[in-house]
């Protein structure tokens, strides 16, 4: 006589968390991963730079912010000034 198959599933694979970017692409000269961002968590602020038109962009930041937040800033930003 068999054992009976256990009807228990194994459990779910789970995703792999992927990195969030830290280089964007630029809105006034449309490079593609030109932005880069820097964060100091230390001093509350952060700041994206274009690598080829040289444009910035500095906000003030909290613990919870990421790299695409302050591009997020950055972009409104831009929308509030047109």
């Amino acid at each position: 006589m068999g054992r009976r198959k256990s009807k228990r599933k194994p459990p779910p694979k789970r995703k792999a968390i992927e990195p969030l970017d830290t280089q964007f692409n630029c809105p006034f000269c449309n490079h593609e991963k030109s932005c880069e961002v820097k964060i100091d968590k230390a001093r509350l602020s952060a700041r994206i730079t274009c690598l080829v038109c040289l444009e910035d962009f500095q906000t003030t930041i909290n613990f919870l912010s990421e790299p695409i937040d302050v591009y997020n800033d950055w972009i409104d930003a831009c929308e509030t000034a047109n």
